[in-house]
């Protein structure tokens, strides 16, 4: 088992569903339960608001910075800033040059409502780019947890990206933060290799199973010498029931089942479980900013 595990949970702040809906009954009601749970359990995380979550929800945003959680920001809104792993129908992401003014404005609107600046970064759905690092560095954020380790499999503890391909090493003073991924099991998912991803195993397939795919990580980076960093990522929607769809008058968007399975109390109950199961393996529940911070 590994001797020392740093845990950073970040939270999504978006959207209901991602993309799929305009609502924000989960943070409005997501964000409370995980800072209630954090609190039980004496831990903390960063909270990725994107701009107009922010906005919409200044006084979430407002109690996140209070406490003893980080506020980061999710662009302007749940879009494409990035490099898109797989098409999505309507989303057309982002231009490089568009990408700069798109966060500094998105950076602006989380302050405004949060009184807070942010310094913590995440793409939506991981998906990042060279242009993103660029424009986050001119920014002054000093951390990116948006790598993918389950596509890009390179990259397995936080490090200093290429100015010319952030999936790189380089020289820049921002820290990328990888998402990890089960790197010891046979993947069936060619290309992509979604299935050695993290989410949302707890509450499909519950606490344990997510914490043994955990610890098989933890176990993978031990053996190369690296330090143990198990960086997640959920959502406040995540907590609270969801719809198997919903209607918009011209058209019903169905998200795949694993999408919404298990949203609301499994959720609550499993993830809590989750917390208690690192706990007592030592685990350190650690900011995006205290992680970068190590990182020399």
């Amino acid at each position: 088992m590994a001797k020392d595990i740093s845990v950073l949970i970040g939270v999504d702040v978006e959207t209901d569903v991602g993309s799929f809906t305009p609502f924000y009954e989960g943070v409005k009601k997501g964000v409370p339960i995980l800072l209630e749970m954090f609190d039980r359990h004496g831990i903390k995380g960063t909270f990725y608001f994107t701009g107009e979550s922010a906005r919409e929800n200044p006084e979430q945003a407002k109690i996140v910075a209070a406490g003893t959680s980080e506020v980061g920001c999710h662009s302007l809104y749940h879009e494409t800033v990035g490099d898109e792993l797989f098409p999505l129908p309507g989303v057309n992401p982002l231009l490089p040059h568009e990408v700069f003014p798109r966060l500094e404005m998105a950076t602006e609107w989380v302050r405004e409502a949060s009184g807070v600046a942010p310094k913590a970064f995440r793409c939506p759905r991981l998906w990042g780019s060279t242009a993103v690092v660029n424009a986050l560095e001119r920014l002054g954020y000093t951390s990116d947890a948006t790598y993918p380790m389950y596509f890009y499999r390179d990259k397995f503890a936080p490090y200093h990206p290429s100015r010319e391909d952030w999936t790189k090493e380089g020289d820049m003073r921002l820290v990328e933060i990888p998402n990890f991924a089960d790197m010891t099991m046979v993947s069936n998912d060619s290309p992509l290799e979604r299935d050695r991803d993290q989410w949302p195993l707890f509450r499909t397939k519950g606490a344990e199973y997510l914490m043994k795919r955990s610890m098989d990580f933890a176990a993978f980076a031990e053996g190369k010498g690296l330090p143990v960093v198990l960086c997640y990522y959920i959502h406040p929607w995540e907590f609270i029931p969801c719809k198997k769809s919903y209607n918009f008058g011209e058209a019903t968007v169905i998200p795949d089942e694993f999408i919404v399975s298990g949203c609301g109390d499994i959720a609550i109950r499993e993830f809590e479980r989750l917390i208690v199961l690192l706990k007592e393996q030592g685990a350190s529940f650690k900011t995006a900013a205290e992680i970068a911070g190590e990182l020399k």
